[in-house]
C-alpha cells in the first residue's frame, strides 16, 4: 500500500512512490516499514518475484487553524492490491477517525473535518488497513501512522510576571543593571520563526536600554538625578518571527524609581535672616526657629546645626529638631535691650550621614547670618543691690532711720518709683518706709534681748505700671546697748566644814547678763555695804567669777592656807576625812547618825557655839527624857532666830540611833569655844595680790580686840 499526497512529488522508493500534500514546505520522513510478500493465485504454481514493498509509509501533516469552506485534505492510502476496480476497501480507525479525519474507503483520500490547534494537541495516532470489499479479508496487514499538526504563527509573545516595579540608585553608572524581563510564545520553538522573540524598547528612551536577545534593561544615560526626575514608566516589546514584517508582539510596562543618595548638600534659602526677641524672654526658652533645605530624603538630609561665630555665641545655643530637620535658637542668658540692642550670629547646617563617592560634589554644609533685634519690654524696678543688711540700736526712739533701699527704672523711660513693705495681716510692724525715697523707719522699741534679727520684703513699683513689682530682702539686725545688769547664775546653795581652814576656798560664784558680749562679760563682785558683814567669809573677785574664802576658825589659831586647787565654778572643797564620795554637803552625813554621837547634844557645826556643853552624863540623861522630835525642832527654831548666821538656808541635820554606844564621840561640839590668837600680819608680805585681804582681816582683827 502506498500513502500519496498530491501536493508535492516525492522521489520514487523502490517501485512505489509517497506523495504528501505540503502547504509552503514538503516534509519528508523515512520509510516506516517493507514488507515481502509473495502472491500466490490459486490455480496457479507458486512463482518467486522480486520482493516489493506492499506498504509505503510516511508522516503525514495537517495545518493548524484551517479556516476553508471544503475539509482540508491530508493524504491518500493506497495498496498495490488495488486495480481500480473498486475491489479494495481502506479502513482507518484510531484518534480523531471518523469525527475529525474521514477516509474515502474506494480511493483512499484521507481529510480533515476540523480546524485543529497545535497548541492544544501537536499530533494524532491513527491505523490504516486494506481488506478485499468481497470477502473482508485483509489484503494488508494493519498499519499505523500519525498525522502531525503544522504549526504556524499564531501565538503572540506574553510577559507572564508584569507589570513590573524596581528602583536603581541615581547617580548610577550608564549600563548599569535594572531588571531582566521574559516574554514567552506558544508556537513551536522548532519549526520555523514562530516562537523566536525579539526584545526592544518602546517608551523609555533615552534613559533606559533593552538587550535584544536576553531582555535586560539597563540604564542609558550618566549621572542621572533623582532631584531632576524620580520616577520612570519604560514599555518593553516582546517580537516572534526574530522581529521580522509580520511577526506577532507583546508590551510590558516597567515602572523604574530612581533612590535617593547623599548628592545634595544643605543650602540656606537666604544668606541673611533677621529674628526679634523680646528682653523679657526667659532664659532656656525657644525664641525661634531656622531651617536650612536639603534636596536628598531620609538619612541623607540629616543634619545639625551649630553656631559657628558671632557676638552673641555666648547668649544663644542652638540644638536640631530631628523629625523637621529644623535648626532650635535658644536664649542662655537674661537680655536687656538698655544695654545691647542687637546680636549677630553665624549659623552652619551640616550633614550627617556623608557619601564619600560625591564628595567632589561638597561640601555637604552651609551658612548663613543671623540678625537678632532684641525687642525693649517695660520691665520692673530693678534694686541696687540683690539683697540689703542694716543695723539699729535696741531701745532706739521711734522713727529712728534704719536705713535706704534703691530701686530704678531699668528701661529709658526712667519712670518714678514707689516703695512699700510686704507684710502679712498677721505680721507686727516694727518698721514703715518712705514710698518715695526708699527711707526705713523703726515703728517700735526695739528689744535686742527679745528679737534680735528682722527680716521684711521690700517691694517697688513703677508709677505708670504699677502692676509691675520687684522685689528685695532687708536684714535688719539690731545693734545692743548695756540695758540689762548681771545676774548670778543661779541660786547659790553653799555648806562649809567647822573645820576648814582659813583661806580655803568654799566656793566659786558667777553671773551672766543678757546684753551682749561687748556689754555684758566683763563684772566686778562685792559684798553688798548695805547688809551686816559676816566676818566669817570673805569675797575675792577674779573678774568672770568671785570666790568665797573662810577667813575665821574657832579660837584655835592655825595659819591660813588658800587652797592650791583651782577656782571652778559650782566647785565644793573641803580637807576632812569624812563620807568620801558620799558627802556632797561638806560635811559627813553617816557621822551624824553614829550612835556615839546621837548621845551627845548636838550643836550648829556652821556657827560657833556660844553655849557651855553640859557633862557627858547630864547629856545622856537628858537625852533620855526628851523626845527626839521635839528636840529638832528646837534645834530648827534656834537656827531660825540665830541673827549671826550666813543669810542664806543650810542644812541642818539630826539624827538620832538609839544610846550606848561603845563608840567614842567624833563631834567637836563640846569643844570650848575659845578666841583665836593667829595673827594675820603676814598677809601684808605675801605681796600686792594679797593686799585687800590683809587689810580684810586687819579690820576684822581690830573688830574683835575692840
Amino acid at each position: 500500500m502506498k500513502i500519496t499526497s498530491t501536493s508535492c512529488i516525492c522521489p520514487v522508493l523502490v517501485c512505489l512512490c509517497f506523495v504528501q500534500r505540503c502547504y509552503g514546505t514538503a516534509h519528508h520522513s523515512s520509510i516506516k516499514g517493507t514488507r515481502n510478500q509473495t502472491k500466490h493465485i490459486e490455480g496457479e504454481t507458486e512463482v518467486h518475484h522480486r520482493p516489493k514493498r506492499g506498504w509505503v509509509w510516511n508522516q503525514f501533516f495537517v495545518l493548524e487553524e484551517h479556516m476553508g469552506p471544503d475539509p482540508q485534505y491530508v493524504g491518500k492510502l493506497h495498496s498495490n492490491s488495488d486495480k481500480g476496480d473498486g475491489s479494495v476497501k481502506y479502513i482507518l480507525t484510531g484518534e480523531g477517525a471518523g469525527t475529525i479525519f474521514i477516509i474515502d474507503d474506494t480511493t483512499g483520500d484521507i481529510h480533515s473535518t476540523k480546524s485543529l490547534d497545535r497548541e492544544q494537541k501537536t499530533h494524532y495516532v491513527l491505523h490504516a488497513q486494506a481488506i478485499d470489499r468481497r470477502t473482508n479479508k485483509p489484503l494488508e496487514p494493519e498499519s499505523e501512522f500519525i498525522i502531525k499538526v503544522q504549526d504556524i504563527n499564531d501565538n503572540a509573545p506574553k510577559f507572564t510576571d508584569g507589570p513590573y516595579i524596581v528602583t536603581v540608585p541615581e547617580m548610577s553608572d550608564m549600563g548599569t543593571s535594572v531588571l531582566q524581563v521574559t516574554a514567552t510564545d506558544a508556537d513551536d520553538p522548532t519549526y520555523g520563526n514562530s516562537a523566536r522573540v525579539v526584545y526592544s524598547i518602546l517608551q523609555g528612551q533615552p534613559y533606559f536600554s533593552v538587550d535584544p536577545k536576553t531582555g535586560v534593561i539597563r540604564t542609558a544615560l550618566h549621572n542621572m538625578d533623582r532631584e531632576a526626575r524620580e520616577h520612570y514608566s519604560v514599555v518593553i516589546q516582546a517580537k516572534d518571527m526574530a522581529g521580522q514584517v509580520g511577526g506577532l508582539s507583546g508590551s510590558t510596562t516597567v515602572n523604574i524609581t530612581l533612590t535617593d543618595v547623599n548628592d545634595n548638600p544643605p543650602r540656606f534659602p537666604q544668606k541673611h535672616y533677621q529674628l526679634y526677641v523680646p528682653e523679657s524672654a526667659q532664659v532656656g526658652s525657644a525664641v525661634g526657629k531656622i531651617k536650612a533645605n536639603d534636596a536628598d530624603t531620609g538619612s541623607n538630609a540629616d543634619m545639625t546645626y551649630s553656631i559657628i561665630n558671632g557676638d552673641g555665641i555666648g547668649i544663644f545655643s542652638i540644638s536640631t529638631d530631628k523629625e523637621t530637620r529644623e535648626g532650635i535658637l535658644s536664649l542662655k542668658k537674661p537680655l536687656n535691650y538698655e544695654k545691647k540692642k542687637s546680636y549677630t550670629l553665624n549659623i552652619e547646617g551640616a550633614n550627617t550621614h556623608l557619601d564619600f563617592r560625591f564628595s567632589h560634589l561638597g561640601p555637604f554644609k552651609d551658612a548663613t547670618m543671623l540678625k537678632i533685634i532684641v525687642g525693649d519690654v517695660d520691665e520692673p524696678p530693678l534694686f541696687s543691690m540683690p539683697s540689703y543688711v542694716m543695723e539699729v540700736y535696741e531701745n532706739a526712739k521711734i522713727g529712728t532711720i534704719v536705713g535706704t533701699v534703691l530701686a530704678q527704672d531699668p528701661d529709658s523711660a526712667n519712670s518714678l518709683v514707689r516703695y512699700f513693705i510686704n507684710y502679712n495681716a498677721e505680721d507686727e510692724r516694727f518698721f514703715n518706709i518712705d514710698a518715695n525715697t526708699g527711707t526705713i523707719k523703726t515703728t517700735k522699741i526695739l528689744d535686742r534681748e527679745e528679737t534680735p534679727w528682722y527680716n521684711i520684703t521690700v517691694a517697688a513699683s513703677e508709677n505708670d505700671n504699677p502692676s509691675l513689682l520687684s522685689h528685695v530682702t532687708v536684714g535688719i539686725r539690731v545693734l545692743d546697748v548695756n540695758d540689762n545688769p548681771p545676774e548670778l547664775a543661779r541660786e547659790y546653795d553653799i555648806v562649809v566644814c567647822e573645820n576648814s581652814k582659813p583661806g580655803q576656798v568654799i566656793h566659786t560664784i558667777s553671773a551672766t547678763d543678757k546684753d551682749d558680749f561687748a556689754n555684758g562679760p566683763r563684772f566686778n563682785f562685792f559684798l553688798d555695804e548695805h547688809l551686816s558683814i559676816n566676818p566669817n567669809f570673805t569675797l575675792k573677785d577674779n573678774e568672770a567669777i568671785v570666790v568665797l574664802f573662810i577667813t575665821l576658825r574657832r579660837s584655835k589659831k592655825e595659819p591660813l592656807i588658800i587652797s592650791e586647787e583651782d577656782v571652778r565654778e559650782n566647785v565644793v572643797t573641803y580637807d576632812d576625812e569624812g563620807g568620801g564620795e558620799e558627802d556632797t554637803e561638806a560635811f559627813d552625813i553617816t557621822a551624824l547618825r553614829n550612835p556615839s554621837a546621837a548621845e551627845e547634844f548636838k550643836y550648829r557645826r556652821d556657827i560657833r557655839p556660844e553655849v557651855k556643853l553640859t557633862p557627858r552624863h547630864q547629856t545622856l540623861s537628858t537625852l533620855e527624857t526628851i523626845d527626839v522630835q521635839e528636840f529638832i525642832k528646837q534645834r530648827l527654831a534656834e537656827a531660825d532666830l540665830d541673827p549671826s548666821v550666813p543669810p542664806y538656808d543650810s542644812l541642818q541635820t539630826y539624827a538620832y540611833e538609839g544610846q550606848r554606844s561603845e563608840a567614842g564621840s567624833i563631834s567637836s561640839l563640846d569643844s570650848a569655844t575659845t578666841q583665836s590668837d593667829q595673827d594675820y600680819q603676814y598677809l601684808g608680805d605675801w605681796g600686792p595680790e594679797f593686799k585687800k585681804l590683809a587689810e580684810l582681816y586687819g579690820e576684822i582683827e581690830s573688830e574683835r580686840t575692840t
